[in-house]
């Protein structure tokens, strides 16, 4: 295709996202400065509409970008651009203060939400990805212990012990020496090999004690407790629901099912991407578009988040949402962390 073609796909996109009425050559001519006239555009609209770039919704109406001329402006027009100073500091402002994981990921997908005007999706960071940070033993009667398992993602995972014997303070301090040493930086996955041993050195009738200690703990490291998600901004359909060609019903009943959205963003990777309209695997959603991305430290991705749109929205700036709230809550999570 022409580079002149994809220069008019480009401000037919741009027009109608801001304006959402069909664009005309002459608008084209007047605030595109390509240096043709609107005749020429319209020769060029012609070949774009035959390559069922654009269509015309009406008679004597301007043109529209179909499914197939978003995605083209997508993968040849749209760069992701770096969002403004004042755009990165509100999503620093945002999230700076959160008390907890609960908050981080509740505070991301409002400002999600919030910035692109659309529904937003989190995906809470999956324990099964994540590294230890550090396991505390608490000791609250001879015959009772806390064990809490921290993540490098935030998470954090709480359990009382019922010990068959008294234990000494000493003995679980040991134990959390231990444990600690073995266990700290490595993926929940290894957590049952690193610990394998490490009953020897204590003596009867405490090892049965530690050999309950450990147990547990093994079992809070292999859990898979059921994916999680948090969805805001879906009023923000609602306001868009002229641009669904039938009803809104079946998005937002779509969104209701947590694995709905966990399918929806399943193939995050560490890029952003982008589905439109009939892209979409969900039947009730192949009305709108996803732009999605995982997030996380550059070697593991611990979630993903993404937003909802009508096909009709602005996929750069979208893009760039989504890619530098992705980035900073990864960031943040592994500083915080």
């Amino acid at each position: 295709m022409q580079d002149r073609q994809l220069e008019i796909l480009r401000a037919i996109v741009e027009e109608y996202v801001a304006t959402e009425e069909p664009v005309g050559s002459k608008i084209i001519a007047e605030r595109h400065s390509l240096g043709v006239s609107p005749a020429t555009i319209r020769n060029e609209m012609a070949i774009l509409e035959e390559a069922g770039l654009i269509t015309q919704p009406h008679t004597s109406a301007g043109r529209i970008p179909t499914n197939r001329g978003y995605r083209l402006f997508v993968d040849k027009l749209a760069d992701v651009k770096p969002l403004s100073n004042p755009e990165r500091r509100a999503i620093e402002s945002f999230l700076e203060g959160a008390l907890d994981l609960d908050d981080i990921v509740t505070r991301t997908v409002r400002l999600l939400a919030q910035i692109t005007k659309q529904a937003a999706v989190v995906q809470y960071p999956s324990l099964t990805k994540s590294r230890v940070r550090h396991m505390e033993l608490v000791l609250l009667h001879p015959s009772r212990a806390m064990l809490v398992l921290i993540t490098d993602s935030g998470r954090v995972e709480q359990r009382l012990i019922d010990l068959p014997f008294d234990i000494a303070e000493e003995s679980l301090s040991e134990l959390h020496k231990r444990i600690n040493g073995a266990v700290q930086g490595h993926p929940l996955s290894r957590v049952a090999s690193q610990v394998d041993g490490l009953i020897a050195g204590f003596a009867a009738p405490e090892r049965a004690s530690v050999a309950i200690i450990i147990a547990t703990l093994i079992e809070v490291a292999v859990e898979k407790p059921e994916e999680k998600v948090a969805l805001a901004g879906t009023a923000n359909l609602a306001r868009s629901n002229q641009e669904f060609p039938t009803t809104i019903h079946p998005i937002l009943e779509a969104l209701e099912e947590q694995v709905v959205l966990l399918r929806l963003l399943s193939d995050a990777g560490s890029s952003v991407q982008v589905r439109i309209g009939d892209e979409q695997n969900e039947q009730g959603l192949k009305s709108t578009s996803l732009v999605s991305m995982g997030y996380g430290s550059s070697d593991s991705s611990l979630g993903a988040l993404g937003i909802i749109g009508p096909t009709r929205m602005d996929y750069a700036s979208s893009m760039a949402a989504v890619n530098a709230v992705a980035r900073y809550i990864g960031h943040f999570l592994n500083e915080a962390h």
